[in-house]
């Protein structure tokens, strides 16, 4: 029952054996570190070596016996109806999703896979956009034969037929495909510039919990530092002012460099050779140099799409683009489809899901004054509360610094005061024929963007301030995302309501998919 290319529906199959080597490769790289410290704790103690050795060759050949029983005992069968998983070594468990649930099928290739020539085959539901099945290991033709016959098998149960080209032995020959978006070399590094992260010293810190048992001293002992930076003072100071300004600068310099090389390295590892592309089953995306990872989600599955950006990316015009889908991408319910480019390059992408970017010239409406008024009361409450605070607790314990308690919180509170008036003016809504947009943000702005007959429902919720200066908040029920209007004046509020129910009620949605289909084809 070994996996091989040609895949039957109705007979079980095991997935490559070859994947318990890539198994025990990452379990070998989880005890590294538990297997160092061991080392070092342990190395004074007599017979240590032939008690380490027998205890590592006890506990790998262990695990790899336990993953072998387990692999021989798990298998997967292509049934009429759904794809069904059987596993378990004393206990048997059998997990079954029919065809019609499946929102994706997804391939990923970790790096040690990649070289193996596997790859995992991911099947995501609806279901709150969770990884319902997952199989581990197959190669690189298994993979695409069973995400066709998936596909395939998933458009015939939507359809109430079976077709022939389920049981088909064949692999389809490779789909015509119009690339939308790529990333070259000059691209990844722009955007890798802009990824600048200081998170490789965060990594350290954690690393230094586990340091007190390798050294004699304690790493987190104040004293211990103090002690030392005082016994080389002379030293530093017999340097000279513009030396130790000079070795300052130089230790921001390395900062500054190593926070550089890690967002380019996270960069490149996750977004290289990064294409996304339009076929006839939809748009596919590929990406990742260590991991590489092939998503194809269908064009009518695109609920709604998101443009957003940061603060310094704004400023030199570079934006994101996101797909809002019931599928899951690397943990969110949104699939990236351009991570790094200007508003023009979105277009084609945006066309070809159904969209449009919404323009300057829509019907855009403001959230409402006392939406803003009520907002800019409640932070002045908070931060009155907080000045209070501040300074009662400053004046009995150091009443040195009560003006520094006062001036601090209040001068907080007028840049917070003049940010929600600015943001407010950068808070709006638009109601087009189609579609329905919202963009929120002072500094980094947030554009999202719904189709108004793939709305699911229409909410207008209303807090006791709203009731009272008549503003309200839109929830608009987007299948895997959300969307919320905040500070929409209340006769507005009805009136979009209103008319995306009207656009809902004309829509026979059991057409809604073949009419996209029939769109795109």
């Amino acid at each position: 029952m070994s996996a091989a290319t040609h895949l039957t529906p109705g007979v079980p199959y095991r997935t490559q054996p070859i994947g318990l080597l890539i198994n025990a490769v990452g379990l070998l790289r989880q005890l590294v570190f538990p297997l160092i410290i061991a080392v070092w704790t342990l190395r004074d103690e007599p017979g240590f070596a032939w008690m380490f050795a027998a205890g590592g060759v006890a506990l790998v050949g262990g695990s790899l016996a336990l993953a072998y029983v387990s692999w021989r005992r798990k298998t997967f069968t292509i049934g009429e109806q759904d794809i069904r998983v059987e596993s378990g070594v004393l206990s048997r468990t059998a997990s079954s999703v029919p065809y019609e649930r499946i929102q994706d099928v997804s391939l990923e290739q970790k790096f040690l896979a990649r070289i193996l020539g596997l790859v995992s085959v991911k099947f995501e539901t609806g279901a709150g956009g969770a990884e319902e099945l997952s199989l581990k290991y197959m190669t690189q033709a298994e993979g695409e034969h069973l995400r066709l016959l998936v596909r395939e098998r998933r458009e015939d149960a939507n359809s109430a037929t079976v077709s022939e080209a389920g049981d088909s032995a064949a692999i389809a020959p490779a789909e015509d495909a119009d690339t939308l978006f790529a990333m070259g070399t000059r691209r990844l590094l722009t955007f890798g510039t802009f990824e600048f992260s200081l998170a490789v010293f965060a990594v350290l810190g954690g690393l230094l919990q586990y340091l007190d048992t390798l050294f004699d001293f304690e790493v987190w002992d104040v004293g211990f530092w103090r002690s030392l930076f005082e016994d080389r003072a002379d030293w530093l100071l017999e340097l000279g002012a513009v030396a130790q300004v000079v070795g300052a600068l130089v230790g921001l310099f390395f900062v500054a460099l190593i926070g550089l090389g890690t967002g380019l390295a996270r960069t490149f590892s996750r977004e290289w050779g990064f294409l996304l592309e339009r076929t006839a089953r939809g748009f596919r995306r590929r990406r990742g140099l260590f991991t590489r990872t092939d998503v194809v989600m269908p064009a009518h599955r695109v609920q709604g799409l998101t443009i957003g950006t940061r603060f310094l990316r704004y400023r030199f015009g570079w934006h994101s683009l996101k797909f809002i889908s019931l599928a899951q991408d690397a943990g969110s319910s949104s699939h990236v489809v351009a991570p790094f480019a200007q508003l023009e390059e979105f277009d084609p992408i945006v066309a070809a899901a159904g969209f449009h970017r919404p323009s300057d010239s829509a019907e855009w409406h403001r959230a409402s004054r006392a939406w803003l008024n009520v907002t800019l009361v409640i932070d002045i409450a908070f931060f009155a509360v907080a000045v209070l605070i501040a300074s009662g607790a400053t004046a009995y314990f150091a009443p040195e610094w009560t003006m520094v308690a006062i001036i601090a919180p209040l001068v907080l509170a007028v840049i917070t005061l003049v940010a929600e008036v600015l943001s407010w003016k950068f808070k709006k809504h638009a109601l087009e024929t189609d579609q329905i947009a919202s963009v929120s943000g002072l500094f980094a702005p947030k554009t999202k963007v719904a189709k108004r007959v793939k709305l699911h429902s229409v909410e207008i919720v209303q807090g006791p301030f709203a009731k009272m200066f008549g503003y309200a908040t839109l929830n608009l029920g987007l299948a895997g995302g959300e969307m919320e209007i905040e500070g929409v004046e209340l006769e507005r509020a009805r009136e979009v309501r209103a008319m995306i129910l009207e656009s809902m009620a004309s829509t026979d949605f059991s057409q809604l998919e073949s009419q996209t289909l029939a769109e795109a084809a």
